[in-house]
């Protein structure tokens, strides 16, 4: 008889589900007529919201403690067997993305409850199927249920990004939602071709049936795999996929931003997946297929992405080109191809994200002192919290450089360490620079919003928008995440040691998904037979 703890793999999807159709049904009180009633209903939207996420962090938490020990959880919904059914698995880095999902959501929820939730419909329902996509995206065993969970939280954020509405949110809302389209029928594309030669979409059924693949069928299958790596890399803005994300970033709401920040991890999971596990060093004709390329786009990107914030005009603007550089150097260290750098990778992704969405809530804290001029990086009347904004820019800025003692720092070093062979001075050349010029674009814009100032006239006081302690709370959930990864850093890493080991593990992952007669039993597909599998 199967018990609650059981069943917990299911429940950071089923929850925010269940959430946004309660939600739903309670209404919204949302948008610019709402009257007493609707007050009423948003206040009790916000707190079954709070309290949604309040358990799906507890669910999280209790999920990284059971993977910690290497326990791999399969939930079979419909108690079909893999790779027949829909299975979810859970492991070290599912479980670590799972409290990175609701870590970013917490403080996302509690800012946007402070007057954004009010701006439109239904924020509330949007943000927990948001929430879905994003632990489902985590948690699936298969392809296909990874585009049906791309897509959940991509609907989902389509709205939100235009939520409030606005005419640069419309302007760059339409190009984010015909570009993601595009993406979303070449990820159709690229499955249907790794199911024509494979029979199967299953993860772990496609670690061992990939290798198998003879090289009449595997090219094919390559062609398939490299339109997946397009798919996963616009996602998560690798260059040249990138040219999306600073703008529709900026023109969104804060801590719809700050919830995107989550959106390129999942592109970027999805990488480490599918082409450094299905697709990597034991995939036989289709070993290491995107090595060669992998690479020397990260870097591209990580080069492009501070550039960008070099020439950013507003402080929303840099920090996206800042969420552009630090995929690329998340992505660079995945395209090393060994454990110690997919570590390294992991370590700094979970600082990444959290300084990236702490930037952009206190982009918007800046931008809400200084009147008309709001995030624009040229002089204007002062902000009321100089002293306070101005330590919080300092601190993420000295993080996301990788300055020490910081999260970003450790990460760094890490990556760098992991590089070995030929490809090594360009790593180093690559991330060293990124840091430098990311200091010097912080440097810049922080100059220009707290000291490059317009002298008030006499009877003027300093905008005090944004000042209260409910929008400034966020900040510090964030800023506490971020420093306690130095205070636990050593406990963190032997974490993410343990999880990049695992992901590497294919007979274990098969052997947990399939159960030992089918991992161990699996003969060649040839293309035309029915499929072993969704």
């Amino acid at each position: 008889m199967m018990t609650l703890w059981d069943h917990l793999p299911v429940l950071p999807v089923l929850l925010p589900l269940a959430t946004a159709v309660a939600l739903l049904a309670l209404g919204d009180g949302g948008g610019a007529d709402a009257g007493a009633h609707g007050n009423r209903v948003l206040r009790r939207a916000r707190w079954l919201s709070l309290l949604s996420v309040l358990a799906g962090l507890a669910v999280a938490v209790a999920l990284l403690l059971r993977a910690a020990d290497g326990t791999l959880s399969v939930y079979r919904l419909g108690a079909w067997p893999a790779p027949f059914g829909i299975a979810l698995v859970v492991d070290r880095l599912s479980a670590l993305m799972l409290v990175l999902v609701q870590v970013i959501a917490l403080p996302a929820l509690v800012y946007a409850s402070g007057g954004w939730d009010a701006h439109g419909r239904h924020f509330h329902a949007l943000f927990q199927f948001q929430l879905m996509g994003l632990a489902g995206a985590f948690v699936t065993g298969d392809l296909f249920n990874l585009f049906v969970f791309f897509e959940v939280l991509l609907i989902a954020s389509y709205v939100l990004m235009v939520h409030g509405q606005g005419r640069q949110r419309l302007r760059f809302g339409v190009p984010y939602v015909v570009l993601n389209l595009a993406a979303s029928a070449l990820f159709l594309v690229g499955m249907a071709l790794v199911y024509a030669f494979t029979g199967t979409l299953n993860l772990a059924d496609l670690a061992l049936r990939v290798p198998q693949v003879p090289a009449l069928d595997a090219a094919v299958l390559q062609a398939g795999a490299m339109l997946l790596l397009v798919v996963f890399g616009f996602k998560a803005a690798l260059l040249p996929l990138h040219l999306w994300l600073p703008n529709t970033y900026a023109a969104t709401s804060a801590p719809v931003a700050a919830l995107f920040a989550l959106m390129t991890k999942v592109g970027v999971y999805a990488i480490l997946r599918v082409h450094g596990v299905v697709f990597g060093s034991g995939a036989g004709l289709s070993a290491d297929l995107v090595q060669p390329w992998l690479l020397p786009m990260a870097l591209a990107t990580g080069a492009l992405g501070v550039l960008g914030a070099l020439a950013a005009g507003t402080l929303a603007r840099l920090v996206g080109w800042l969420n552009v550089a630090s995929v690329g150097t998340i992505v660079a260290a995945l395209g090393l191809f060994s454990t110690a750098a997919w570590s390294a990778a992991l370590f700094y992704l979970v600082h990444s994200t959290l300084v990236v969405a702490a930037l952009f809530l206190l982009a918007e804290l800046v931008a809400a002192q200084r009147g008309d001029a709001g995030g624009a990086l040229r002089p204007a009347s002062p902000v009321a919290q100089p002293l306070l904004l101005g330590l919080l820019l300092l601190l993420g800025g000295a993080s996301v450089a990788g300055l020490p003692p910081l999260p970003g720092f450790l990460g760094k070093v890490m990556i760098l360490q992991a590089a070995q062979g030929p490809a090594a001075p360009w790593v180093w050349a690559v991330v060293l620079g990124v840091g430098f010029f990311t200091l010097v674009g912080l440097a810049r814009a922080g100059s220009i919003l707290f000291w490059a100032e317009q002298p008030l006239a006499p009877d003027a006081a300093a905008c005090s928008a944004g000042a209260s302690p409910r929008l400034l709370a966020p900040m510090f959930m964030l800023v506490a995440a971020t420093l306690a990864m130095v205070v636990w850093a050593s406990p963190i890493k032997r974490y993410v040691d343990a999880a990049a080991q695992q992901v590497t593990d294919r007979a274990a992952y098969a052997q947990a998904v399939l159960g030992d007669a089918q991992a161990q039993t699996v003969r060649p597909f040839r293309a035309g037979e029915a499929g072993g599998g969704r």
